[in-house]
């Protein structure tokens, strides 16, 4: 893989407006990816088949004039017949364990066959193509920070291959494209993102902790709690995908926080924040489970610019406030 040569900070902000398609556009940071596009004057074209995305993601935009939704599985095909698109972003696809690994054949197709589907558009349309790659593909790595250099460390048949292996394989087949047939594409491997919009009983640790810590539960650590991981929240995820969009870069670009922090840490922060006593209670490390993760960032601060992140503490604040908020909602509808 080259290494990038450095260039100014790029701007999102283009003379026309476009016309993109976002598959998963229900789902956590599909939903954002439309509201950004939206409130940048572009028209913007959802598909999602809803296995893990929320129809009230859909429903935010329902109404708006540049938005329209198609309900489908990208696996068996992407009905578009519209005029013609600008970009193909495929943001498609369960992503967190317990999503992923209770459908493990819908996820492997939709990183596979689903991702041939988008290329297949963009490449009929002229268009850009977008892939949602993961900070996964390095499996429980060797090498710390995580480089894009870094070829990964993944059990090919473990019970999170069916995610793992599938984004490897987005990743391989956006290159073929790109290389024999000339598809001008773009990669980014998304480490832990949070914030609003997550689904409830998405599993991911921070939505974990704080609801658990607000019913009064213990917080559930696996293992001895010292793995590690780095937090982005979701504004500066969104902030480096539209960036990317404009700079002639075609390899994976990590994009994350490199503040690292281990998962007793994170507990205590949750129990510090909500200012209550917590009991922690420990279980098994699940299987093939990362016991670090942390990105470097050099590439993209060199063709991307420093993006800002927003500090752990705000973000959990963030999170709380809109927990607390559903919680008091479903109460006053029950």
């Amino acid at each position: 893989m080259t290494t990038p040569e450095s260039q100014p900070v790029p701007s999102t902000a283009t003379s026309q407006p476009l016309r993109i398609l976002i598959t998963g556009s229900a789902g956590f940071v599909g939903s954002h990816l439309v509201e950004r596009f939206l409130n940048e004057g572009h028209t913007v074209i959802g598909v999602d088949n809803y296995i893990s995305g929320q129809v009230s993601n859909t429903d935010l935009f329902r109404d708006h004039p540049r938005f329209t939704f198609i309900e489908a599985d990208v696996s068996h095909g992407i009905p578009y017949t519209g005029d013609k698109l600008d970009w193909v972003m495929h943001f498609a696809s369960p992503a967190s364990p317990p999503h992923y690994q209770q459908f493990p054949v819908e996820t492997l197709m939709v990183g596979a066959q689903g991702t041939q589907n988008g290329l297949e558009l963009a490449h009929a349309h002229g268009a850009g193509f977008f892939l949602a790659s993961t900070s996964e593909v390095y499996g429980d790595p060797h090498v710390h920070p995580q480089p894009e250099t870094y070829w990964g460390n993944v059990n090919p048949i473990g019970v999170r291959s069916c995610y793992d292996e599938a984004k490897r394989y987005a990743e391989a087949i956006t290159m073929a494209y790109h290389r024999s047939r000339g598809v001008n594409t773009r990669i980014i491997r998304i480490f832990n993102t949070y914030g609003p919009r997550m689904r409830p009983d998405d599993g991911r640790v921070i939505t974990n902790f704080v609801h658990q810590a607000l019913r009064g539960e213990p917080l559930t650590v696996y293992g001895d709690g010292s793995q590690t991981r780095s937090f982005q929240y979701i504004d500066s995820l969104i902030e480096g995908i539209t960036r990317l969009m404009f700079v002639e870069y075609h390899y994976p670009v990590n994009l994350g926080n490199e503040s690292e922090i281990t998962m007793l840490d994170l507990a205590n922060c949750v129990s510090s924040l909500l200012n209550i006593g917590v009991e922690i209670k420990n279980f098994d490390l699940p299987i093939d489970d990362p016991t670090q993760r942390k990105p470097s960032l050099a590439i993209s601060e060199k063709i991307l610019g420093k993006i800002e992140q927003t500090s752990l503490d705000d973000g959990l604040k963030r999170i709380v406030c809109m927990i607390e908020h559903e919680i008091s909602e479903s109460v006053e509808s029950s």
